[in-house]
């Protein structure tokens, strides 16, 4: 009996469900509109996929998600959690404290009060200073008069050692039973206030991410599906499962434009290359690094600075509604679209807004299989001048972003997909060869629906106090637990990358470790 994957993905204009099968053939896609709530869209979409498909429900054995449910509730400082934060440090550590910097209204939204705690560890594990543990009581007591939503604990050098911030969660387990605690070593890396700020925001959305996993897992158990695994993509292009990912949300904020770079992968085998993602507000443009996305150092996520792994994305306001408007003689595309209105804006829809997909139809170079879409509007009604102008300016923009995204001068691979990628042409500036796969449409659920689970850890050694091999083997078993924590078959784990950075301004040859591990899913 043949088992079945659905993968759903969130874009901003569109939501795409597919379907395939155990060999990762494509067997039935769908594209539903984006609703504000996430949720109703994504039951659309994936209600429409089984009905038109016909694949029995009892042969669909998981269902992996692409979400913004997380990004959209930082961006717009919706029902966000209370947090209780907790910082363990002094006497270091004083000068700048939690959230300083800000947006004062995701500060309001989140912050629930903040503790400065004695203690942490330094770079080689050993303690600054004992551990205040009276304070600590103190601070988790003043939360629970407070009714914390959650408590975010972040301690001085905890990827090395994170005994400080492991006791902070016995306490508070003991004095606020049911308040998650989430402890910075098993969010982010080395950089004190980046992981700090991640840690918070993670702690923050665990309310969204439990009520988005609990109405999706109602919406399964409606259609029947209550026996298929739910698996939500992470933002380094492999996915985890929702029991993990109710404790980890921030894994979860920029995952739909890693689907979609993962995706690019799957559909053409191509393991480096640059790919280019055209939907209907925004073309993210990211790398493909042996098959995954190449991370960022440093990830802004709703005005705040974090370092969770995530996409390096140059992302641009230029797809297929962008807005096309003239001044003079002076052509502008974008940043604004008019989105999923496509259909009934657009010139070639019979509306009156002049729109990149118009631009693009009327120059003969992108056909749309919509009855509803007529070219010869587009063509009758824009001055061909403006056309040639504005293409030209498109495609000026597209290939500035991409020459932004390469490390090296020479020429690249370059492949194109998302809905409005039939838009470009087939060479590009700087682009060794450009490549449009079939499906390139769904190519973000794909690579939700394909994903591999995965893990990574970071953490700080001193060489002179511990082996290279002993390092490297410590922070691998680490990885591959939490892999199987996340959902992976542990049969099936296996380390996928090891980076060793130097780290020369510290003594003692310190350097950071950082482990990959990757496995199928556990089903």
């Amino acid at each position: 009996m043949t088992k079945y994957k659905i993968g759903i993905d969130v874009g901003s204009t569109h939501t795409d469900a597919v379907i395939l099968d155990e060999n990762n053939n494509l067997i039935h896609a769908e594209k539903t509109m984006t609703t504000p709530d996430v949720t109703s869209g994504i039951i659309n979409a994936l209600r429409l996929v089984l009905e038109r498909s016909k694949v029995s429900k009892d042969d669909v054995v998981a269902v992996m998600f692409g979400t913004t449910h997380i990004i959209n509730a930082i961006v717009q400082r919706k029902n966000l959690g209370k947090v209780g934060i907790i910082r363990i440090g002094l006497p270091a550590t004083e000068a700048i404290e939690p959230t300083l910097d800000w947006p004062v209204d995701l500060k309001e939204a989140v912050n629930a009060g903040i503790a400065m705690i004695r203690g942490g560890h330094d770079y080689t594990g050993e303690p600054i200073t004992s551990f205040d543990e009276d304070a600590v009581k103190k601070a988790l007591k003043s939360f629970r008069e407070k009714k914390v939503d959650a408590i975010a604990v972040t301690s001085v050098w905890s990827v090395v050692n994170p005994e400080h911030e492991v006791k902070v969660r016995e306490l508070a387990n003991d004095l606020l039973p049911g308040v998650p605690v989430v402890l910075s070593h098993e969010i982010s890396s080395i950089g004190l206030l980046e992981r700090e700020n991640a840690t918070i925001l993670n702690a923050a959305t665990i309310k969204v991410m439990i009520n988005a996993i609990n109405a999706l897992r109602e919406a399964l158990r409606s259609m029947g599906l209550e026996h298929a695994k739910m698996f939500f993509a992470q933002n380094d292009g492999t996915t985890a499962s929702a029991e993990y990912i109710v404790k980890f949300p921030i894994f979860t904020v920029i995952a739909p434009i890693s689907n979609s770079i993962r995706g690019a992968y799957v559909l053409t085998g191509i393991p480096n290359a640059i790919v280019a993602d055209t939907g209907g507000t925004t073309t993210n443009i990211g790398a493909l690094v042996n098959g995954y996305p190449r991370e960022a150092l440093e990830v802004e996520i709703g005005g705040v600075r974090t370092n969770i792994r995530a996409p390096d994305v140059v992302a641009i306001g230029l797809a297929g509604g962008s807005i096309v408007e003239t001044k003079d003689s002076d052509v502008k595309v974008g940043p604004v679209s008019v989105g999923y209105r496509l259909i009934y804006d657009g010139i070639a829809w019979g509306g009156n807004v002049i729109t990149a997909t118009d631009i693009a139809l009327a120059k003969g170079v992108m056909f749309i299989d919509d009855p509803r879409c007529n070219p010869e509007l587009a063509r009758s009604k824009i001055p061909s001048w403006l056309v040639e102008k504005a293409y030209a300016k498109m495609v000026e923009m597209l290939e500035d972003a991409l020459d932004r995204i390469k490390l090296r001068p020479e020429p690249e691979t370059v492949i194109l997909v998302g809905g409005g990628s039939a838009m470009w042409p087939k060479v590009l500036r700087g682009a060794k060869e450009v490549i449009r796969p079939e499906h390139a449409q769904y190519a973000n659920a794909i690579g939700a629906a394909t994903a591999l689970v995965g893990a990574v850890v970071e953490k700080a050694y001193s060489y002179e106090q511990v082996s290279r091999e002993k390092a490297i083997q410590d922070a691998s078993e680490e990885t591959k637990k939490r892999a199987i924590e996340a959902g992976a078959d542990p049969a099936t784990v296996e380390v996928a990358e090891v980076e060793e950075i130097a780290m020369p301004y510290l003594p003692g040859n310190a350097v950071k470790v950082r482990v990959k591990a990757v496995g199928k899913l556990r089903l």
